[in-house]
């Protein structure tokens, strides 16, 4: 069966599955092989740039005519796919369905689509068994969910005791200029890995933030994972935190509590890797419970200055939805 997916969570799922498509997006690198894979989107924003200045990028292509995306129909057309996987959650993070049957009537081929739209950890084990079932691989896809969700059970039994009382208040950060805070299945991942998220409930769109509401939240554990910055572009962005009045205020900062995680390849894909991403948060939540995290998944705020990717920023291209998103 010839796939084509157009998002890195889709990529992943459809390799968890043990396929792998003949075409992907841009921005599919994971697992590695994917990155020798024909390409049949591309961006017309430049990811190099700062927060700010990739939101106002955003901002301003989101509303032309083109939109933040385009799709290789000639790749595509080659492709010949009877399978595209794509997304209806948001039109700013990848390639949306509307847009790729827009393609689809250009070409030859008339493959099935299956769009994801997922905005809690259940939506992506149902949507991994979707996807298993339009390309043949469905009791693979329901071993696969039964090992994420024994692995979803094994931090969660180790946190189900602590009280709620002694579950520290924690904020995510998706995108730093502007402040916005993570949404969508983050609150359940916090919770299960023993923490309080107060900002959020599960579903809620990740989403712009007043500073002070954040200040009076006053988070005890701060994590900034910008939606497609790994540490090294979080690092060069860490000042549109720290140089925020009352940062320096905030309980996470003075108990020293503020790490960064790689917000390209962890919390932002609703993938089967967003279990990694719980295995992560849990030892940054409670360290008392769990070791870890992977210095090359999460790392203490102060350590970002030491930090070095082997990865391209040019090749980070999504960004955390805004508002008005679908």
């Amino acid at each position: 069966m010839r796939i084509v997916t157009t998002l890195p969570s889709a990529t992943e799922t459809v390799a968890a599955l043990g396929c792998e498509p003949v075409g992907v997006s841009h921005e599919c690198d994971y697992p590695p092989s994917a990155a020798s894979v024909p390409a049949v989107t591309s961006s017309r924003i430049d990811a190099s740039g700062s927060s700010g200045e990739i939101d106002q990028q955003v901002l301003e292509t989101a509303d032309t005519e083109d939109g933040v995306y385009d799709v290789d129909i000639e790749t595509l057309e080659e492709l010949d796919p009877d399978v595209i996987v794509t997304q209806g959650m948001c039109d700013v993070c990848a390639v949306d369905v509307a847009v790729i049957e827009d393609a689809v009537d250009r070409i030859r081929a008339d493959p099935e689509i299956v769009p994801t739209d997922p905005h809690s950890v259940g939506d992506v084990l149902d949507d991994l068994e979707r996807i298993g079932r339009a390309v043949d691989r469905e009791e693979r896809a329901r071993e696969v969910r039964r090992e994420l969700e024994s692995r979803i059970d094994a931090v969660r039994n180790r946190t189900a005791d602590v009280p709620a009382e002694d579950r520290p208040r924690i904020a995510i950060f998706d995108w730093t200029d502007p402040a916005m805070i993570a949404g969508h299945w983050t609150a359940e991942l916090v919770d299960w890995a023993g923490g309080e998220y107060g900002l959020a409930d599960v579903g809620d769109r990740s989403r712009p933030r007043e500073w002070d509401d954040i200040r009076t939240y006053d988070p005890e554990v701060v994590i900034v994972a910008p939606c497609g910055f790994d540490l090294e572009q979080i690092a060069e962005n860490r000042t549109d935190l720290t140089e925020r009045e009352g940062w320096d205020d905030l309980t996470a900062v003075q108990d020293g509590r503020v790490w960064a995680m790689d917000g390209d390849h962890y919390l932002n894909r609703p993938g089967p890797r967003l279990v990694d991403t719980l295995e992560a948060l849990a030892p940054i939540v409670r360290p008392e419970l769990f070791d870890g995290p992977a210095a090359d998944v999460a790392v203490p705020f102060e350590a970002l200055e030491g930090v070095e990717s082997d990865r391209d920023p040019a090749d980070t291209e999504s960004r955390a939805e805004v508002d008005s998103s679908p």
